[in-house]
């Protein structure tokens, strides 16, 4: 951590290397398929860090970007990413500029969106691709209504159609409804190609899409969650070999020797049963440490697992040691692996009754990242 600027030592590291090595493993099982990769880098690379986690998805031959925002497409072009990348909300009228200036694609998810584009490219022409709604119930107009937009689009002046795309939303649980999506996305394919408005990019599988189902008549798949090494299910993990790329940890701030019947932190919910030590960590739920995890997990030290006892503070938490001759400064993984022993972030995820993506995109920008090779 040397020459890095920060003070209190509670870190994240992330491996770039592990990064780019899925990229590559998921562009293998892509060239499979017949589909060309593109990496789904939002919400700051889910909590990985969005340009590192870009360029080792280009390393890996990834060929597009994927962005929720139009700012987290600028920040990619800032940083120096050249690959295509789509802004994958929904388009705000007003904003043609903005995709113009840093050559960002816009998602067109309705007719008043494609208007509002086509009026302002006027002023120089835009980038869009067609949203299609198979059955997510969120973004996109209706399969009935995808080819009336597609013939629209043709005919607006400026506006340029570089792919059409859904979103399947039981990939990784019903593949029943999984492949009946698929059917209604190929048929819209069908329709366009008849009336020679299909557009170079179709791609509606995600990362348990890919993994699980073929691509149909699509040319791409969207990866997310895989990139960084976790599964979109934990049943996908005897389908493909990921190496999680993130790594928390921070050091002991204190170390003191309790009697029994001492209890700890707010609302004293847990009491030592005998003598024992507790260890201070600088680590909370500020950070992303969720408060919901107080007295359900564990931490690694020394790689051995010590329990969080009582509740997980705004900066701080607890773990009781026992008779372990933990020191300040031992470094402790939250999320990671040390010596042979592993905690994983679906583990929390499952404690907390959530997913593992919001486990990683939940740690908060005041712990810093570590890129390592």
């Amino acid at each position: 951590m040397e020459g890095v600027n920060w003070y209190r030592p509670t870190w994240v590291e992330v491996s770039t290397r592990a990064m780019a090595e899925n990229a590559k493993t998921l562009v293998a099982l892509g060239k499979r398929k017949g589909l060309d990769l593109m990496a789904v880098v939002k919400a700051d690379g889910y909590g990985h860090g969005a340009l590192a986690a870009a360029r080792a998805a280009l390393a890996g031959g990834v060929k597009a970007l994927a962005v929720a925002l139009p700012e987290e497409g600028a920040a990619l072009r800032e940083g120096g990413i050249e690959a295509p990348i789509l802004v994958m909300g929904a388009y705000v009228p007003g904003t043609a500029e903005v995709y113009r200036r840093y050559r960002l694609t816009a998602t067109v998810s309705g007719f008043q969106q494609l208007r509002a584009v086509a009026r302002e490219a006027a002023a120089g022409p835009v980038q869009v691709q067609l949203k299609v709604d198979t059955g997510m119930g969120r973004l996109g107009v209706l399969p009935e209504q995808a080819l009336a937009l597609a013939q629209e689009a043709r005919a607006a002046g400026g506006v340029e159609v570089t792919g059409i795309y859904s979103h399947l939303a039981t990939a990784d649980d019903d593949l029943q409804f999984a492949r009946a999506q698929m059917e209604a996305f190929d048929a819209i394919i069908d329709a366009l190609d008849r009336r020679g408005l299909l557009p170079p990019q179709r791609h509606i599988l995600n990362s348990a899409g890919l993994i699980r189902l073929d691509g149909g008549r699509t040319t791409m798949a969207r990866v997310g969650i895989a990139l960084y090494g976790l599964y979109p299910a934990p049943c996908l993990k005897r389908e493909l070999r990921l190496v999680p790329a993130l790594t928390w940890k921070t050091r002991v701030a204190s170390v003191k020797r309790v009697p029994a019947g001492m209890t700890v932190s707010y609302g004293r919910t847990y009491r030592t049963a005998s003598e024992t030590t507790l260890a201070t960590i600088p680590v909370g739920y500020a950070d992303g440490f969720r408060r919901g995890l107080s007295g359900r997990v564990s931490v690694l030290i020394g790689g051995r697992r010590y329990p969080v006892v009582g509740a997980i503070c705004m900066d701080q938490a607890v773990v009781d040691v026992g008779d372990a001759p933990v020191a300040e400064g031992d470094e402790v993984v939250l999320i990671g692996e040390q010596d042979e022993e592993r905690i994983e972030a679906d583990e929390w995820a499952e404690r907390l009754g959530t997913i593992n993506y919001e486990i990683v995109c939940g740690i908060s920008a005041r712990v810093p990242r570590l890129y390592v090779e």
